[in-house]
């Protein structure tokens, strides 16, 4: 008998056949999960890198020649965690965040105060913020070599699959905070900083009056309306805690609309610096500080608008762009046309939400911003000229 297979052959190369694709089927999954793991450890490792070089930046960043102490102050203090309080009963539960947040930046500024007794105030700020991008490049580094292991120990492969996929996104996360932890640490200008940007423009070179919560304002006159701009207090690296200062501003001064900027997430094929409009209280983080400004809006019935300026997340952590910083005029004339809808004796708040590293409380100041911005995107223009 002539066994046909494939347009030829006899029954010896049908039964090597048979035996290839058995072997095949038995042992191809045993080398694409040892492929795959190739890459898991290789991106484990890098993750691993960049958490240790956070670290010894930190650490660098408080003293050139760090004592032993400080050292290992700054490895037990990277295990920091945050603990969410129970929501199953939803009453009362701003109030619970709001004390967790708070003993949250407690413990940070203690931390600080204990390894960076000499800094001064912004200097601390900008090493708490910094601090904080360090934590989270290690947490990132340390649940990708959770993963990893249990892939190693279990031979899992449909978890390794799904890591692998996920890995694009986990390294170009992991990158931008690696970056926004020096940009921090050192005080710089980042992407989400638009919004203190335009708001320390807006104030011009008047001494704040308001400061309260880590936040800062001035009472001053746009197009004849009498607005309070407000901003987290600069130029150390702050987001402040403005819902509450909005609250009492609206309930003692009669405002009749507020208006939020902040940096907001883009859609892939977006434009980076691009602005929109729209209502509501444009804010990111937990809800707590937006739960009460909604509180306070809703109570006494003002009006609110949002304008955001859009980037990625990559862009939000990382130094400001220049196409970002360049967003400030059409976000003014946004300002304005908002402020149109107010009385010329009513009051308005003007609220720049994001984080002020290397930004100040003044015109001046934002300026100064706006050229470290200019001086550094010829910076990496000209090195990107080079590698051509």
């Amino acid at each position: 008998m002539n066994f046909q297979f494939g347009g030829g052959g006899d029954w010896l190369s049908w039964i090597a056949w048979f035996v290839f694709m058995m072997v095949f089927f038995l042992f191809y999954p045993r080398i694409m999960l040892s492929q795959i793991m190739w890459k898991l450890e290789k991106t484990a490792e890098e993750l691993e890198d960049m958490a240790e070089s956070s670290k010894k930046f930190i650490i660098k960043s408080i003293s050139k020649k760090a004592e032993k102490r400080i050292k290992e102050a700054v490895t037990r203090f990277f295990e920091f965690f945050v603990i969410t309080p129970v929501s199953l009963d939803p009453y009362g539960i701003i109030r619970k965040l709001d004390h967790i947040i708070k003993e949250e930046k407690d413990r940070f500024e203690y931390f600080v105060d204990q390894v960076a007794p000499d800094f001064d105030s912004e200097k601390k700020a900008c090493l708490r913020m910094g601090l904080a991008g360090g934590i989270s490049v290690y947490e990132i580094s340390k649940v990708v070599r959770h993963y990893v292991e249990l892939v190693r120990k279990t031979k899992n492969i449909q978890i390794a699959m799904v890591l692998q996929m996920q890995l694009p996104m986990i390294e170009r996360i992991a990158k931008a905070m690696f970056k926004g932890t020096q940009t921090l640490a050192k005080g710089e200008p980042v992407g989400d900083g638009i919004g203190p940007l335009i708001a320390a423009y807006l104030m011009g070179n008047k001494k704040p009056t308001i400061e309260e919560d880590d936040v800062v304002g001035v009472k001053t006159k746009i197009d004849g309306r009498n607005v309070f701009v407000l901003k987290a207090k600069g130029p150390g690296g702050r987001t402040g805690f403005p819902g509450k200062v909005v609250k009492k501003l609206v309930e003692k001064n009669g405002v009749k609309r507020i208006i939020t900027i902040d940096a907001a997430a883009k859609l892939e094929g977006e434009k980076t610096g691009s602005v929109a409009e729209g209502v509501g209280v444009a804010m990111g983080g937990v809800g707590v500080e937006r739960s009460y400004i909604e509180e306070a809006i809703v109570k006494k019935g003002v009006a609110i608008d949002s304008v955001i300026v859009k980037m990625s997340q990559e862009e939000a952590i990382t130094p400001m762009k220049k196409t970002i910083k360049d967003a400030l005029p059409e976000v003014v004339e946004a300002v304005k046309r908002g402020l149109e809808r107010v009385g010329k004796n009513g009051s308005a708040i003007v609220l720049g939400v994001g984080n002020t590293s290397g930004i100040g409380n003044s015109r001046k100041e934002a300026e100064k911003a706006m050229k470290w911005v200019d001086k550094y995107h010829k910076r990496v223009s000209a090195k990107k000229k080079s590698r051509i």
